[in-house]
């Protein structure tokens, strides 16, 4: 009777799938009831779907190793150790996004029931070096990038999500911790009751989430940060609705519903057969005063935040923009400036005219130069 092969070894399984393995076992150390069947479901799942995306890998996990709907608060914090290295509190998405995109990018093979050619083994890329190269890229400008590296930034940019800062609105809402009295319910109460009054109702204000609108230069000289910059408007339209997005070079654009599409590709292509007048001269005042007369004096950006994604570089009249920059503070409740030449410098002098004449208006600058200098305007943001 012939012997059987040898098994193949820890050392040969391939570093995403030891990963969840050992996910699997630190459940189990918490009390879940997690199978080998199982820890191979999950295997296969992240398989179809992206080991980049912690959104991927947090569902994918819970829909196949979680079985009872008590299990989720020890599922939640176990993930939230394993991969994040955070301790046990509350879950945030948009903080658990921003923390860990960058951190766990591979691509996962699921292990077949015989070893596989030594060619495909050979092309695995390990964990440690995939998550090393990705930090890198968070810091490296995207006009140092190559196109291949492009695609892996864009990639991390679809996993950022913003949240908008939110405001009291005028509209109240029940709630027992409120400040203001509900006389009106308070009193139809005490009617049901023969005029007996109990329990005194309460109202609070309601939260609202303030509008965003995003401006982005796309003239020849932010090429190397425009499509970029597109990318992340598309990313933030599909995160929050109350987004609206402009694109300029001699006139202002609207992009907003050429962004509504599922596939980025069909998305950035659509917004990019809208504009007429892309990588060609730059007129930001002009474009902006176009904005404030056609949409921001209707309501687009009253009370919200405008992010200015730009250079400085004008070939228009200093007048015309310092007027638009002027009527347009006025309007809305920030005004943020992304400017690529500001990359990680600290005391940062505008060295353009557009910039010197815009800047008095301007309530926060930043660089937008990397995928770090957003994932830090993602943090600001809810903080405005």
């Amino acid at each position: 009777m012939a012997e059987p092969g040898p098994a193949a070894g820890a050392d040969e399984v391939p570093a995403p799938v030891r990963l969840l393995v050992d996910f699997a076992q630190a459940l189990r150390e918490e009390g879940l009831p997690v199978g080998s069947g199982d820890v191979l479901t999950y295997a296969r799942a992240m398989a179809v779907l992206r080991l980049s995306d912690v959104e991927d890998l947090y569902w994918g996990g819970r829909t196949t190793l979680v079985t009872r709907r008590d299990q989720i608060p020890v599922y939640d914090a176990v993930f939230r150790r394993f991969f994040l290295h955070e301790a046990d509190r509350r879950p945030e998405p948009e903080r658990t996004v921003l923390r860990a995109a960058a951190r766990v990018v591979a691509e996962l093979t699921v292990p077949q029931n015989e070893p596989g050619d030594e060619e495909q083994e050979g092309e695995q890329t390990p964990m440690g070096h995939v998550a090393a190269n990705a930090e890198i890229l968070r810091r490296k400008a995207f006009a140092l990038c190559t196109p291949d590296e492009l695609l892996a930034v864009r990639r991390m940019i679809s996993a950022i999500r913003l949240a908008p800062p939110r405001r009291r609105s005028r509209r109240t809402a029940s709630d027992r911790s409120g400040r203001r009295p509900d006389v009106r319910r308070t009193v139809r109460e005490a009617l049901r009751r023969q005029g007996e009054v109990g329990e005194l109702r309460r109202l609070r204000h309601r939260r609202r989430t303030r509008r965003l609108v995003l401006v982005l230069d796309v003239s020849g000289s932010m090429s190397d940060y425009s499509r970029n910059l597109l990318h992340f408007a598309y990313s933030t339209r599909r995160a929050t609705t109350r987004v609206e997005v402009f694109c300029f070079g001699t006139r202002l654009t609207r992009i907003t519903r050429s962004l509504d599409r599922r596939r980025p590709d069909d998305a950035l292509s659509r917004a990019a057969d809208a504009v007429f007048d892309w990588e060609g001269g730059t007129r930001i005042g002009d474009s902006l005063r176009a904005f404030v007369r056609d949409h921001g004096r209707r309501g687009v950006c009253r009370g919200g935040v405008v992010v200015i994604c730009s250079d400085g570089l004008d070939r228009g009249d200093p007048a015309v923009l310092a007027d638009a920059m002027e009527r347009l503070s006025r309007l809305c409740r920030t005004v943020v400036w992304l400017n690529p030449h500001k990359g990680d410098a600290v005391d940062f002098v505008p060295s353009t005219m557009g910039m010197m004449v815009a800047a008095p208006y301007v309530d926060l600058l930043l660089s937008g130069h990397d995928l770090r200098s957003l994932e830090d305007f993602a943090g600001i943001l809810p903080t405005l």
